[in-house]
């Protein structure tokens, strides 16, 4: 089960980073219906991409060395990065990015907590 769940998390980091480079290559993808890419834009998600890109090759490492010690703290930050994901997409009214982002930080955060609990990965 625990390889299970160390795969679960990975394939959420992988995401997580693929749609940040996706955003940046089709920056209008990450905006909604009828909005048009703005410098402001272009500039949002070259800060989005300084925060996913490096967080997403921390915890894939992470995650493949098994470091214990690390393990909870990173699955703890890329879950409240998503949940912040999520409230930005809420505010721009894109909602399958909101959803998306609540589910995977909803796998990061509950691995966090069951590995908390004694579980191991």
């Amino acid at each position: 089960m625990s390889i299970v769940i160390a795969v679960l998390n990975a394939l959420v980091v992988v995401v997580s980073g693929v749609s940040c480079l996706v955003g940046l290559l089709r920056p209008h993808l990450a905006l909604p219906a009828g909005e048009s890419v703005t410098p402001g834009v272009t500039l949002f998600l070259g800060g989005y991409a300084a925060r996913a890109i490096p967080l997403s090759v921390v915890a894939l490492a992470v995650l493949a060395t098994g470091n214990r010690a690390a393990i909870i703290p990173i699955l703890v930050v890329a879950g409240l990065a998503q949940i912040g994901d999520a409230a930005l997409g809420a505010r721009l009214h894109n909602y399958p990015m909101a959803a998306t982002c609540v589910g995977l930080g909803a796998v990061h955060l509950g691995t966090a907590i069951w590995l908390t609990n004694g579980a191991r990965i």
